[in-house]
């Protein structure tokens, strides 16, 4: 189509829903003949706020669906920081903030919802928040730096999702919820019973049946005021009582709006005007609105297809819902709380493990109706889309929810059944992929049908008489598992050795670096030792993290975060003379940042003769472990969490793995160490200590779950060995501790019975590889800075030592050094590598 007669479309928000909008707009060609200019109010663009508490634990940049901040296709323009005042349906105008008029063809409405709260006294004191936004959150995080204590009005999604948050911060947090349950939408009393002890395990206080009548306070919050209760003291109240659409353009403009709220749309999701539509939390199709990401991706699809002439139609959506809750599994799909008539309910509850599954079936026992699943969802996957196709049920479907040792049934999806709810994408959909070598969006949003998609793959290459390829690399048909018993049991020392026992080829960036971590979790060698040097990337090569201006980082280990005022000074001084950027981050360690490569020896041999080691920043290896203050100063602690954390930072120091681990230890239930969100976690009890195992942070966020409880010290190290000694062994390349433990055949369950039980007899020989670790540990920058041949690699340029890189500049951000742009005039000795 020329140019004079290119349509303009004008998207109002860009949030998720609005986002989707503009991708499957590009990809099925839409812009072809539309010019498309999308105006979002927030000042970033759109960002997963499925997962907006993370932001606490990632940033916002880790969260954004778009962070190259604009779209490939350069007939979208994107306008962020930007209010609309109103539309003109006569016209067919927008009117922007900033006095701007936009006209349009076709107007979306992608304007989301608004959180209600409740118009009680005192709500507009300071000190009262809403929980909608990444502003929101960083409001709330500067305010509770000066508060002890938090309330959360709501005790629905968010509201947990809201009073993680506050816990996370170190506040003391009350949940107040007006509905005699939590999560009342969702799950039923039993399951709500369960919940509710899973979050009160958790330190937090719940007050369930419970109305605000009141903000106390003067000048600013000071608590909350209920009906026939006790008042509750906080110094911030956090409102997630809900949300009603933002319609209030389409208000104004004249457009029907459904009688609870929201743009009245039609199948299409047009609006009463035949060029406005809405979708998302804005639009209300037959009169409801849709308060999950899933319906509006689908009305997002729905309009693209209109504008293109084609025939689909929104029929409605999926409520189902899979979320873990303050690390606490919750879901629940289809009839949940069996009203369709003659509904029978199959309920499997276990108070000790915090377990609580209830199946609806119909009258006959047939079919499945819907469910909720509480502590445990690893059956989400197969009992939502069972559901939701009316797949027979087995003859004892109560094996569909007993543990896994009571024989699992494997059901067989037809190709109708959705899998992924967020994108709709059914069995089929992933098969079809799966044949023609393409790709679908399962799993891409809140990742609960992952293990369920991979199945289906699998399955689908197995019954084509195709073996499944899991070779490491072209040049190992075997899997890392099977590599590191080949290393083990034949005595490898060097990937030479390997290669030409069981490889092909010279190798590649994929198998070298496998390679190098199998020998260094075997033999304890330094990683630069000998032939080992030429396997490492690029941070184990220089041991330190390389960041984004070619600078590296130094991070010594500070085990429990312990430390004394000399050691603070050293650091202190060793970050003023080298002129280092100094962070303290969420693992208890200082980070000493923008260190030029020629410089870190130098640093280093002031460290080490201070008392610091290596903290293995740069290492697929231990962390840290991170704890609280323990029962030594904290007026709630039962344990000594520090020193425990000490004891197991050391034990695991250097530990080198198949990924990154991390460490935490609370000594109470409090959790003011986050030890669920570790690979593991240990939680103090008045008998012992908790194990939890299987936590997990970056991309797929997963909060660790209990492996045995009130152990003894003792007991405790001997399972963490065998747990990270058999996760060493047998887990994949670069794969963390909750995908593994999701990928074996019974999944915790197994780990349990072999961690705990000893079923394969392997609990001796695990301890005795972890012995070998602890008594073969050395710290690899002291072995550095004490070899002349390992400091000669310490340089930027080889024919020219003494020459920083001239190409790494700084600037200043907030009183420190920050990367500046790379100089790109700078001149470079001759022959040095550009």
């Amino acid at each position: 189509m020329s140019p004079q007669f290119r349509k303009k479309l004008v998207v109002v928000g860009h949030g998720m829903v609005g986002h989707r909008f503009v991708q499957a707009a590009v990809e099925r060609g839409l812009t072809e003949t539309h010019d498309v200019v999308v105006v979002g109010e927030e000042p970033r663009p759109a960002y997963d706020r499925v997962g907006l508490t993370s932001f606490f634990d990632v940033g916002a940049e880790a969260l954004s669906l778009l962070p190259e901040g604009e779209y490939d296709d350069p007939r979208v323009t994107l306008r962020l920081g930007t209010a609309v005042e109103g539309f003109d349906p006569e016209t067919r105008t927008v009117l922007l903030g900033d006095g701007d008029v936009l006209e349009y063809d076709e107007l979306v409405l992608a304007t989301g919802a608004a959180p209600f709260v409740p118009p009680v006294p005192g709500h507009e004191l300071p000190g009262c928040f809403v929980y909608r936004t990444i502003e929101d959150l960083e409001a709330i995080r500067d305010a509770a730096a000066t508060a002890s204590t938090g309330a959360v009005v709501g005790g629905g999604l968010l509201g947990l999702e809201a009073a993680n948050a506050l816990r996370q911060l170190g506040l003391e947090t009350h949940v107040v919820e007006m509905a005699p349950r939590l999560m009342a939408v969702q799950v039923d009393d039993a399951g709500g019973a369960t919940l509710r002890r899973h979050v009160e395990q958790l330190g937090l206080t719940v007050h369930t049946g419970a109305l605000t009548e009141q903000v106390l306070g003067e000048e600013r919050v000071s608590g909350l005021a209920l009906k026939d209760a006790d008042p509750v003291r906080a110094d911030l109240v956090v409102f997630s009582a809900g949300i009603r659409p933002r319609d209030g353009l389409a208000r104004d403009a004249g457009l029907a709006i459904a009688e609870r709220g929201g743009v009245l749309v039609d199948e299409q999701c047009r609006s009463s005007d035949d060029h406005v539509w809405a979708i998302g939390e804005c639009a209300a199709p037959a009169g409801r609105m849709y308060g999950l990401v899933a319906p509006g991706y689908a009305m997002a699809e729905v309009v693209v297809d209109a504008l293109l002439g084609g025939p689909g139609t929104f029929e409605g959506a999926d409520m189902s819902t899979k979320l873990k809750l303050l690390g606490v599994d919750v879901a629940s799909f289809g009839d949940a709380h069996a009203t369709t008539e003659g509904a029978l309910e199959l309920v499997y509850s276990d108070a000790v493990a915090g377990v609580y599954k209830k199946l609806v079936v119909s009258e006959d026992g047939s079919q499945l109706l819907g469910g909720v699943l509480v502590g445990d969802a690893s059956a989400y996957g197969v009992l939502r889309p069972m559901a939701a196709s009316g797949i027979a049920l087995p003859d004892n479907p109560e094996d569909l929810i007993l543990p896994a040792g009571r024989g699992v049934v494997d059901v067989g999806l037809p190709d109708e059944a959705q899998v992924c709810s967020c994108n709709d994408v059914s069995k089929g959909d992933i098969v079809a992929a799966a044949a023609e070598g393409t790709a679908t969006r399962a799993g891409s949003t809140c990742g609960s049908c992952k293990v369920q998609t991979r199945k289906i793959i699998e399955d689908y290459y197995a019954s084509q008489g195709q073996e499944v390829d899991r070779s490491l690399c072209e040049h190992f048909a075997m899997t890392r598992q099977e590599l590191f018993d080949v290393v083990a049991v034949h005595g490898y020392s060097t990937f030479d050795q390997v290669v030409e026992g069981h490889g092909t080829g010279r190798g590649c960036d994929v198998c070298k670096p496998a390679v190098a971590s199998v020998l260094a979790s075997l033999l304890n060698g330094h990683v630069l030792e000998g032939p080992t040097r030429t396997l490492q990337d690029t941070n184990d090569a220089y041991l330190a993290n390389i960041q984004r201006n070619g600078t590296y980082s130094v991070v010594p280990r500070i085990p429990g975060g312990e430390i004394t005022p000399d050691r603070l000074i050293v650091i202190g001084e060793v970050a003023r003379d080298f002129g280092l950027y100094t962070k303290i981050t969420g693992g208890q360690r200082i980070d000493l940042l923008g260190a030029r490569i020629e410089q870190l020896p130098a640093i280093w041999r002031r460290l080490v003769d201070a008392g610091f080691e290596s903290g293995h920043a740069y290492g697929k290896s231990l962390r840290t472990v991170k704890s609280c203050v323990g029962s030594t100063w904290c007026r709630y602690g039962v344990q000594d969490s520090v020193q425990l954390a000490i004891d197991l930072e050391l034990r695991y120091r250097g530990l080198r793995s198949p990924h990154k681990l991390k460490g935490g230890v609370s000594g109470c239930a409090r959790e003011c160490a986050e030890a669920r969100a570790k690979d593991f976690g240990v939680i103090a009890t008045e008998k012992g200590w908790n194990l939890y195992v299987g936590g997990n942070g970056g991309a797929s966020p997963a909060h660790a779950r209990l492996l045995a409880g009130d152990l003894d010290t003792e007991t405790l190290v001997r399972y963490l060995d065998r747990f990270l000694m058999y996760y060493i062994r047998t887990a994949d390349r670069l794969q963390r501790t909750a995908p593994w433990i999701d990928s074996l055949d019974g999944g915790l369950d197994r780990v349990r019975e072999i961690v705990v039980d000893d079923v394969l007899g392997l609990g001796s020989e695990l301890e005795a590889a972890m012995a070998r670790h602890v008594d073969g540990y050395f710290d690899e920058w002291k072995a550095t800075i004490d070899d002349p041949e390992k400091l000669a690699r310490f340089v930027s340029f080889v024919n020219a030592p003494d020459v920083p890189d001239p190409t790494i500049s700084f600037r200043e951000e907030r009183g420190q050094i920050a990367p500046a742009t790379v100089d790109l005039g700078a001149t470079i000795p001759v022959g040095a590598p550009t």
